[in-house]
């Protein structure tokens, strides 16, 4: 401790000695008395002293205090601290503190966020799995029908693990010239066996190369898509038109009531859709609208009930 306070007031004994110095050279040049600087000094010295005692405790309390604070991270045992830079200190602590409190309460609310989606998806991967295991008992493992719930566990799997990714700030973009018609290709292909379940027709019209990440504006489209397929009336129709700066993804499913458009891209937000038919998550079109965004793309969706929805993505 002794140690750590002339660290911090060494500069002023330091000092001290110079003056003292200078002193005692002008003294000694000019022939003056000895004796007069000697009484000085020891008067002087006596005050330093005695200051000096003063300063220590004042310093030992005060790194008592920040010691203690650092234990038990309590600011009342800082208030005996009047000085103006410690006031200035306790200022800057407490808001660390209540920076560190808001940033903690968000982290929890995510995890929290996490482990629910977590569990949601796990019910919705239930149903898949319980089918194939009924099929597997009852001797009817047709490749159509696995290959329609090994699809329907892969894009779960795949809307979790990419959930997680979005939520914690992974998504890093990796920009390059993608085909707009090739993506949406290769998801239908991909979904095919889905399409063929519901008797769903599809056309794709245009094309559009431009700058983007591939993944992640493969990730949304998949979105939109699923939709239109999971909505969508069996024997239905989807059409994708691309111009240049513009996609446009129209359905003839159940459509979506009025009053749920507003809020469609808001986290966690199902409709009335989601709600009857039990498949929603909440979170598609809420990670599409924010991942669009991050692409610099704007996305409006138009539905009316029981004749489709249209929705159409921008460059801006």
């Amino acid at each position: 401790m002794i140690k750590a306070f002339f660290k911090e007031y060494g500069a002023w004994y330091l000092l001290y000695g110079l003056l003292s110095l200078l002193f005692f050279l002008t003294f000694y040049l000019y022939r003056l008395p000895l004796v007069y600087f000697q009484t000085s000094f020891i008067f002087v010295s006596t005050i330093l002293i005695l200051l000096s005692l003063g300063l220590y405790y004042r310093f030992y309390q005060k790194m008592t205090s920040l010691h203690f604070f650092l234990a038990v991270t309590n600011l009342d045992n800082l208030n005996q601290l009047e000085q103006p830079s410690d006031k200035a200190y306790q200022k800057i602590i407490a808001a660390l503190i209540q920076k560190e409190a808001e940033a903690a309460l968000v982290y929890q609310s995510d995890q929290d966020k996490i482990q629910q989606m977590i569990k949601l998806w796990s019910h919705q991967m239930k149903i898949p799995l319980a089918t194939l295991s009924l099929m597997e008992q009852t001797n009817q493992l047709e490749k159509e029908s696995v290959r329609q719930q090994i699809l329907r566990l892969e894009n779960n799997l795949s809307r979790l693990m990419n959930y997680i990714k979005f939520n914690q700030n992974q998504s890093d973009f990796r920009f390059e010239s993608v085909s707009m018609r090739d993506i949406l290709v290769d998801l239908v292909k991909k979904n095919q066996v889905l399409y063929r379940q519901k008797d769903l027709s599809l056309t794709i019209e245009g094309d559009w190369i431009l700058k983007s990440d591939k993944k992640w504006l493969s990730f949304s489209l998949a979105q939109i898509l699923d939709n239109a397929i999971k909505y969508n009336k069996p024997g239905g129709k989807v059409s994708i038109r691309i111009q240049d700066k513009s996609v446009c993804i129209q359905d003839t499913g159940i459509g979506i009531l009025a009053e749920d458009i507003p809020r469609i891209f808001e986290e966690g937000f199902t409709g009335y859709n989601g709600h009857e038919h039990q498949k929603a998550t909440g979170l598609g079109l809420y990670m599409t609208k924010q991942i669009l965004n991050h692409l610099e793309f704007d996305i409006s969706i138009q539905s009316q009930v029981d004749q489709g929805t249209k929705v159409l993505i921008r460059k801006r």
